[in-house]
Parts: structure tokens; sequence; C-alpha cells
């Protein structure tokens, strides 16, 4: 069985090499993108915030049904936490703030909570605690695309970094 302690807790770690790496790119290269078809950095960062935010907000709403027309636009009402050309530090300030109080708030929830049946947005039938990490899952996604942005600039990304100090 999965606790919800432990999906909040893997959550914070998460995010916390998703801030560390906002903060690790070089802060003038922000918009970067390896293609034109693909995200910048910044957009990766911005939407890692503003999904994370926004499902976690519908979550907690009691919303059940994501598989709505509507749903992109529910979603970006209560994720916009930062401007669009926000600097790493400010980016980086809203990533770790949002977590925290999401995962407080979700904290406080009783355990029928997190059983209770949602749809997600593709048809699937979860249980919130299963929609939760779903997002930490999203956000693990586009993490990985934005550590390999940080190698493409030259930068280790925070995890490889731990990974390397503990050898020595």
């Amino acid at each position: 069985m999965v606790r919800v302690a432990t999906v909040l807790e893997s959550w914070r770690s998460v995010r916390a090499d998703t801030a560390q790496a906002v903060e690790d790119f070089p802060p003038s290269e922000l918009d970067f993108r390896p293609a034109p078809e693909v995200m910048s950095f910044r957009e990766l960062a911005l939407h890692i915030l503003q999904a994370g935010h926004g499902l976690t907000g519908l979550l907690l709403e009691g919303v059940e049904n994501f598989a709505t027309p509507d749903f992109r636009e529910r979603v970006k009402e209560r994720g916009a936490l930062v401007a669009a050309d926000a600097d790493a530090r400010a980016l980086a300030a809203a990533l770790r703030e949002s977590v925290e109080t999401r995962c407080q708030q979700l904290a406080q929830q009783p355990p029928e909570f997190f059983s209770h049946i949602v749809t997600r947005m593709d048809g699937q039938s979860v249980t919130r605690l299963e929609m939760l990490q779903f997002v930490k899952e999203h956000e693990l996604s586009h993490r990985g695309q934005m550590f390999l942005y940080l190698r493409l600039k030259g930068r280790v990304p925070p995890t490889t970094r731990r990974r390397m100090a503990g050898r020595s």
C-alpha cells in the first residue's frame, strides 16, 4: 500500500530538484529551446508549476472529472503563480512555495479523500492518490527534459551532483 505521506515527501523531493535546476540554468538563457517545436527551459518550468498547482487545486476542490473540454482552462485559472517572463529566482521560489502549500493542504485531508475515484484527463478511473502520483510523474517527465537542457548548456543536474558527491 502506498502511503500519502510518502507520495507527498517524494513530490517535495522531485520539486526541490526542479527548482534547483531552474537556479542552475544560465539566467540569461531561460528561453533556450534545443529545437523550435519544443518548450523552452522557462516554459517547461512554468508548465510544471502551473500543472502541479492547478491539478492539485482541482483535486482539493473536489473535482471528480478531469476529462472535460474546459479542463486546460480550469487548470490555468488555478496555476498562474508568476509572470510568464519570471526570472530564475522568482520561478524557483514559486516552485518551492507551491509544492509546500499544496503538500500541507493535501496532508490535512482525511484518508477517504485519497481513496475517492476520479476520472483522469484520458478518461481512466483512478483514486485521488493515484492522480497525485500522476502529477508527480508528469513533473518527473518534464524535469528530465530540463536536465537534458542543463546538460546541453554544460551543467550537471542536481541529482547527478548528489550521486557524484556520495562517491567521494
